[in-house]
C-alpha cells in the first residue's frame, strides 16, 4: 500500500512569533514535491515541524504507511529518522571539524542503516566521486557545491524512503545549482525516493517537480496539482519569472 507524508492545519512558531498560518501539505509516495517560497516565509520551519525540531503549537502531521497512521508531532528527531525520513537541512549543517567519511558515518545512525554502513559509503563515493577523492579531508574545507553534496550523501546514509530537501542551491555558484539539483532527481529515481523540496528557485525546481505549493507569509496561497498550473500562477509569474 502506497504511503503518504500529511501536515495539516499546522500552526507554528518561535516563542511568540507565529510562523505559520494553518498550514496543510501532502506528499504521496514517489512524488517530488516542490514547496516555493521566499526566505522567511516559512518554509524551513515546516521542515522542522516534520522532523520533530519544532513543535507546532496546533494541526497534524502524520505518516500513513501500510494502512497504518503513524503520527508525527511527538516523537523525537530519532524515531522520525527511525520512520525513513530525512532531512537535508538549509546551509547543510556538517560537522566541519569533522572528515568527509566521518560526517557521513553520523548519517547512518538508526540501526537499519548501520548494517548497510559499507555499501551506502561505497555508493556515496561512487556517485559523488570527489568525496570518494576527499574522504579524508574536513567537511570545513570543502567548497560549497562540495558541502552539498556531502549533505544529501549524509542524508542517504540513514536508508530514508522521504527526503526532505531544504533550499538545496542556496548559496552555491551558479554552475553547481544545476547539478545538484539534477543529482537529487538521479537519486529519487534510483532509490524510488518521495521528496519534499524547499527551493527558491523555481525554474530549475520545476525540472524534477511533479506539483508544488506557494507559500506566502507562513500561508499556503496556492497548490499547483502540476508543474504547468504552477508556472501559470501570477504569484509565480510576478516573483519568478518578472511576467
Amino acid at each position: 500500500m502506497a504511503s503518504e507524508l500529511i501536515a495539516r492545519n499546522v500552526i507554528a512558531g518561535y516563542g511568540a512569533v507565529r510562523v505559520l498560518h494553518s498550514v496543510s501539505v501532502s506528499l504521496g509516495e514517489g512524488e517530488t514535491v516542490v514547496l516555493l517560497g521566499a526566505n522567511g516565509n516559512g518554509k524551513s520551519t515546516l521542515m522542522k515541524c516534520i522532523m520533530g525540531l519544532v513543535r507546532p503549537d496546533s494541526g497534524e502531521i502524520y505518516l500513513e504507511a501500510n494502512g497504518k497512521r503513524i503520527e508525527l508531532v511527538d516523537k523525537k528527531s530519532e524515531e522520525i529518522v527511525n520512520l525513513g525520513i530525512s532531512l537535508i537541512p538549509e546551509g547543510k549543517m556538517l560537522f566541519p571539524f569533522f572528515t568527509v567519511r566521518e560526517n557521513l558515518v553520523v548519517g547512518a545512525y538508526r540501526a537499519k542503516a548501520r548494517k548497510n554502513l559499507e555499501k551506502n559509503l561505497e555508493f556515496s563515493y561512487e556517485f559523488f566521486p570527489i568525496l570518494g577523492e576527499r574522504k579524508s579531508q574536513l567537511a570545513g574545507t570543502l567548497s560549497g557545491g562540495e558541502q552539498q553534496m556531502l549533505a544529501i550523501a549524509r542524508a542517504l546514509m540513514s536508508s530514508p524512503k522521504i527526503i526532505l530537501v531544504d533550499e538545496p542551491s542556496l548559496g552555491l555558484a551558479p554552475v553547481f545549482v544545476g547539478h545538484v539539483i539534477d543529482k537529487i532527481k538521479e537519486l529519487k529515481e534510483q532509490f524510488k525516493l518521495t521528496v519534499l523540496m524547499a527551493e527558491q528557485n523555481f525554474t530549475r525546481a520545476v525540472k524534477i517537480a511533479d506539483r508544488g505549493y506557494i507559500i506566502v507569509e507562513g500561508k499556503i496561497e496556492f497548490e499547483g496539482k502540476n508543474t504547468k498550473e504552477l508556472s501559470e500562477h501570477d504569484l509565480v509569474k510576478k516573483f519568478y519569472l518578472a511576467t
